[in-house]
């Protein structure tokens, strides 16, 4: 019994503290999977995060990488995502407003609590935004 245990673990696939199969070890693990559905061969094969759940993405980038494609990575060469990134487009709200993201405050070094005043190029209809400060008032 105790070595039917054994044998169960060891299908079970790489402990949680173990590194995720990569290469040739990942394809071997996931060819004899085959027959299992998608999430067991992740799982056995170490695509597991710290609170249980399966990482797919990262799974299928693995899976693609051991075949010897590269894929393309838009954050930089880590496997991860950075978010949505700024567009530099924005559109009226339906109550009229204009919003303005973080991205674009980031960017210019605008702080929390800044004032401008807002003027509007009337040749361009551009949207102006002049710091108040003790000489502007």
């Amino acid at each position: 019994m105790a070595a039917n245990r054994i044998s169960t673990a060891s299908e079970s696939g790489p402990a949680l503290a173990d590194a995720p199969l990569e290469g040739k070890a990942l394809l071997d693990r996931a060819r004899s999977l085959s027959n299992r559905p998608e999430d067991q061969i992740a799982k056995a094969c170490g695509y597991v995060g710290p609170s249980g759940r399966i990482l797919k993405k990262s799974f299928y980038r693995a899976l693609v990488a051991a075949k010897g494609y590269v894929l393309p990575s838009a954050s930089g060469g880590s496997v991860g995502s950075k978010g949505r990134q700024a567009e530099f487009r924005t559109r009226v709200h339906g109550n009229g407003n204009l919003l303005i993201g973080q991205a674009y405050t980031r960017r210019m070094g605008l702080e929390p609590g800044q004032e401008f005043r807002i003027e509007i190029h009337k040749e361009t209809g551009s949207i102006w935004l002049l710091p108040m400060n003790a000489s502007n008032e």
